[in-house]
């Protein structure tokens, strides 16, 4: 089964590591359920301990990267799960979503095979407050057409709850706004090649000279000193759940 991961997901796990304050949201929002089915789980984070996970993932790149677990891995796909409806007390669903080939579906198939809480981290599309869309606008192009508005889950759904999730300025996981507080990350290629959308969005050269050029004269900190003194902030993430 060829998927996306399998080119880009090399040293994937290596600079994705579970943020402990983000799991500890997501192990919150799963409740007392015991049987939990992680959808389009790439290397096997957030995965909580002391429940029996079942986990569906596309790429064997990013399956062979999981740690040594008990964990029941399923290389498959979120649109045609293999499971008898309501096989899981609670689902679960982190920064996968966007690369879904058909979300509603997938999002009616986790419904099915789940009958308590569904949990999913994504991202508000309609969030612009991020400074690094300023230098590379072309991501947020790119959320507009990759990542479903928040009401889309009500649709798919039913009535779910949207709250923020505050990302550290010291996050582990590095993810696309995870380096908030720390832009010179972001002339990283190795850092960059953790995220997909940066594989998707093509050349960005010109793009990122000019923050270089910011960070080493200044200007960068003198427009967003204010930054600086926080220790954490919404970058637009939000956890979705449907009960």
């Amino acid at each position: 089964m060829a998927a996306k991961y399998d080119r880009i997901g090399i040293d994937y796990a290596q600079l994705r590591k579970p943020d402990p304050r983000i799991a500890a949201r997501i192990e919150a929002a799963l409740g007392d359920a015991q049987t939990v089915l992680n959808v389009g789980a790439g290397a096997g984070s957030y995965e909580p301990e002391g429940r029996t996970l079942t986990a569906v993932e596309p790429s064997a790149e990013m399956i062979a990267q999981r740690p040594p677990s008990p964990t029941r891995v399923v290389q498959g796909v979120a649109e045609d799960l293999p499971f008898d409806d309501n096989s899981f007390d609670a689902a679960m669903a982190v920064l996968t979503i966007h690369h879904w080939t058909d979300q509603a579906k997938g999002m009616t198939e986790m419904r099915r095979v789940t009958k308590g809480p569904l949990v999913i981290l994504s991202y508000d599309p309609s969030f612009r407050d991020f400074w690094l869309l300023d230098y590379i606008p072309q991501l947020a192009v790119l959320d507009d057409g990759q990542m479903p508005p928040m009401a889309a889950y009500d649709a798919w759904l039913g009535r779910v709850e949207v709250t923020e999730l505050p990302i550290p300025h010291d996050c582990t996981d590095g993810f696309l706004a995870a380096y908030w507080r720390r832009p010179e990350a972001y002339l990283d290629p190795r850092i960059r090649a953790a995220m997909s959308s940066f594989h998707a969005i093509g050349d960005i050269s010109s793009e990122l000279s000019q923050l270089a050029s910011d960070l080493s004269d200044g200007t960068w900190a003198r427009k967003h000193a204010d930054l600086l003194e926080l220790d954490n902030r919404d970058c637009g993430y939000r956890l979705v759940i449907a009960h």
